[in-house]
């Protein structure tokens, strides 16, 4: 293997014990980080492969992952075939939750990793040592999904002093864990390639794909004709994900085909009121079996809906 690109950074790979995802999450004084660092793949493993950044340990990683070795194998055959692994920072954690980690001797201080229950965290060219350890404990404190324990270890690594050149990029990927998935579904997959605050931007992505998730557990409960638990899940979004005027467009939709029609009222004539396009879409909905073949119903909707 050789040297592809000078990354250094700090990141995490961890796996759910509960949900069986894995993950990957990094930020960097580097452009489009999340273009290098994370491989994940559905229930086989995880890759952050940084410093002197090598994508073959990424892509063989999975390989050797996929093929029946643990984490610790698979990264000490690649570690044994490469001249250069001095110059390497490399984590990996299998389907299993096992863990192998390498900072390799020549990699720029402050330098260093913690190998941990289900998680490893590394670092290099950080402004002190202590930042690694603050990942640690910020992922092993943190409640909830693996995505949102991921992210705290990245703020805490900002917080600890993070890159000593500063931050540009961020990305965190995490896959799916259900058994049988497919290699390349994923719960989230979110880069922020260039900015001056990469976590910032990088939680305000997360919000939204919190929501998409949601959309998509309502299409699935629609789909079954269960129409409130698909408007329950297109109202339930938190403080980390705004509504979307999408998802507000679909949840007046769901609360028309129940019969709530004037409670869909308002938020028709919301969506409306941010572009016209969407009573559009609106009339050509029948055709597709997305809402029901019934002209007065439409009518109404769009009518009251443009009432000042």
């Amino acid at each position: 293997m050789k040297c592809s690109a000078i990354i250094h950074t700090y990141s995490i790979v961890a796996r759910d014990p509960e949900t069986g995802e894995l993950g990957v999450a990094v930020q960097s004084h580097y452009f489009a980080v999340g273009s290098v660092v994370p491989w994940v793949e559905a229930n086989v493993g995880a890759v952050a492969t940084q410093a002197m950044g090598e994508p073959g340990y990424g892509r063989r990683g999975l390989d050797l992952m996929r093929a029946g070795k643990s984490a610790p194998e698979a990264l000490a055959q690649l570690l044994a075939d490469d001249v250069a692994r001095e110059t390497r920072q490399v984590a990996m954690i299998d389907s299993a939750g096992r863990v192998g980690v390498h900072t390799g001797a020549a990699t720029v201080e402050s330098a260093g990793h913690i190998a941990g229950d289900n998680f490893s965290v590394q670092g290099n060219m950080l402004l002190n040592g202590n930042v690694w350890p603050a990942m640690a404990d910020a992922f092993a404190q943190t409640a909830g999904d693996l995505a949102a324990r991921m992210l705290a270890a990245l703020d805490a690594a900002e917080a600890a002093g993070g890159d000593i050149r500063g931050r540009q990029s961020a990305a965190l990927v995490v896959a799916s864990g259900k058994p049988g998935a497919p290699s390349w579904e994923k719960s989230f997959d979110l880069r922020v390639d260039d900015s001056p605050e990469p976590l910032i931007e990088l939680r305000r992505l997360l919000g939204m794909g919190r929501e998409m998730v949601r959309r998509g557990a309502a299409g699935a409960a629609a789909s079954r004709g269960d129409f409130a638990a698909a408007a329950a899940e297109l109202a339930a979004a938190g403080p980390d994900a705004p509504e979307t005027v999408e998802n507000m467009y679909w949840r007046a939709i769901l609360m028309a085909v129940m019969g709530r029609v004037d409670e869909s009222i308002p938020l028709f004539r919301q969506v409306f009121a941010h572009n016209r396009n969407w009573a559009t879409l609106t009339r050509r909905l029948p055709k597709s079996g997305l809402f029901p073949v019934d002209p007065r119903l439409l009518d109404r909707i769009l009518a009251d809906s443009e009432a000042k």
